[in-house]
């Protein structure tokens, strides 16, 4: 069991977070690794991390606890669907826990949980729907008398590997689909942001997931290469950078993966957009959870019409974003994950400006805290404009017509999703056809999203789709059975 530690003298010290095998906490045997509070910077918690042998009992565990078969459809359904209610319980547990190791502020915590809350839901729905096809085998030339039809079985040990800014929903869109599905699941959450994760699991533990069905190892690299060695890993659900992804899929191999992976997410305002609408729902994407999340309106495109009244609207809903403690319930925009990742979106706003770049909003860093930033007058050799930020960075380009904005859009490597705010409807058509990404969210920016929806990119996004009934599908394999009846 997680315990707080005692130091000689007797004082306590730092909670130490342990690994989760086999439906028991157990001490890691690989080196220890300190959580910190991301915006006062201070120590917070002491993770164990797994070495080699204890990564090898981790898929033993989940592959034996496979083999003799997971709860059946309607169970996992009730399970998931008590591991909801239960959230609901603790939900400002999971919220101080967001706020303390990832730096949210309490709404966006908060709106982090609720979502969660929902994915579970929905994850325990597709358990007790999931189902194969009837196949019309009489439609065949020599088939009479003949039935078929197709099963949706589990694949087995699923691995997911999560990232640090979305430390609770996006691990559970990778763990409750896969258990509903009737996987045995290894966690392996980001060693910036594993407290919530351990939340997470005890929840599920809690709800009646047998063990060896979860497991939760914490580690760096090491870890996932070691998992990624053992050929009874069927799959690996990942979200995270571009590179690491590349990695992860090049050791894969035959084995399914589901990529979610790097951004540059634009949102295109066209002549025609309602600005009263659109200026708000830009704001909230552009800055919400400081700019971290992969679908964060990074470049805003603005037909050239309007770019002097959106960058005049748009620097006063900026300048007047409430940014630092995210213990404050008046903060919107709280610390990025580290210090270290504040230092580099600073000097990237510094040299954007130096090349001439104009800041409307922002631009000064405080610790881990980076202001909400507005930039316009960037051009593709700036790193704002051609690599992902991954902070509260907005940058406004203008535009003469849509399909240079589509143009603009498709010449990144990249492809996750795009908004879009205009009322003609054959724009839109025309967008939603020409655009090279997963999702295009017309009257809504590029980080739209439903929990119930299938996301997922193209091209260097990765590819693969979360959304509790298409990652259920992912993480099972279709299965043809026959009768001859005469």
């Amino acid at each position: 069991m997680d315990r707080p530690a005692t130091a000689a003298n007797g004082a306590a010290s730092l909670a130490i977070h342990h690994l989760l095998l086999d439906g028991e906490w157990v001490e890691g045997a690989g080196a220890r690794v300190t959580v910190h509070d991301k915006y006062r910077l201070q120590p917070v918690a002491t993770l164990t991390t797994a070495d080699a042998a204890q990564v090898r009992r981790a898929v033993d565990v989940a592959h034996a606890a496979f083999r003799r078969g997971a709860p059946v459809a309607y169970e996992r359904g009730v399970v998931l669907e008590r591991a909801a209610a239960l959230m609901e319980e603790r939900l400002g547990e999971f919220v101080r826990s967001m706020q303390i190791e990832a730096g949210f502020t309490q709404a966006d915590a908060t709106g982090e949980v609720r979502r969660c809350i929902q994915t579970l839901k929905l994850s325990s729905e597709e358990a007790r729907r999931l189902a194969g096809d009837v196949i019309p085998l009489a439609g065949a030339p020599g088939q009479a008398g003949r039935l078929g039809f197709t099963l949706r079985v589990p694949l087995g040990v699923v691995v997911a590997i999560t990232p640090f800014n979305s430390p609770l929903n996006t691990v559970t869109h990778k763990v409750a689909p896969a258990l509903a599905a009737g996987n045995a699941v290894i966690l392996k959450p980001s060693t910036h942001t594993p407290l919530t994760a351990v939340l997470l699991a005890r929840v599920l533990l809690d709800a009646g997931v047998p063990p060896g069905f979860l497991s939760v190892l914490h580690g760096s690299a090491e870890v996932v290469q070691h998992l990624q060695a053992d050929d009874r890993v069927r799959f690996f659900a990942f979200t995270g950078s571009t590179e690491v992804g590349r990695q992860i899929q090049q050791a894969a191999g035959l084995r399914r993966t589901q990529m979610e992976l790097g951004s540059i997410a634009c949102t295109i305002v066209c002549e025609d957009a309602d600005l009263d609408m659109a200026l708000p729902k830009i704001v909230n994407a552009g800055y919400r959870k400081a700019g971290q999340v992969c679908t964060s309106v990074q470049l805003l495109l603005v037909h050239e019409s309007l770019q002097a009244e959106v960058e005049q609207r748009l620097a006063r809903l900026v300048q007047a974003l409430r940014y630092g403690d995210p213990m404050d319930p008046d903060t919107f925009v709280g610390p990025v994950i580290s210090e270290d990742a504040a230092r580099r979106i600073e000097a990237w706003i510094g040299e954007a400006v130096a090349s001439g770049a104009r800041c409307l909003a922002g631009g000064t860093r405080e610790g881990a805290v980076v202001a909400p930033t507005l930039l316009t007058r960037i051009h593709d050799g700036m790193r704002v404009g051609c690599s992902e930020i991954f902070g509260p960075v907005v940058c406004i380009v203008p535009f003469q017509t849509l399909a240079q904005a589509v143009d603009r859009v498709n010449a990144t490597p990249f492809g996750l999703a795009t908004g879009l705010f205009t009322n003609r409807l054959g724009d839109a058509l025309a967008a939603a056809q020409k655009l090279e990404v997963g999702g295009v969210h017309v009257n809504e920016t590029s980080s739209s999203r439903v929990d119930l929806m299938p996301y997922g990119g193209s091209k260097d996004s990765g590819f693969g789709r979360e959304g509790p009934r298409y990652a259920v599908h992912e993480m099972t394999e279709e299965r043809v059975v026959t009768f001859t009846t005469a």
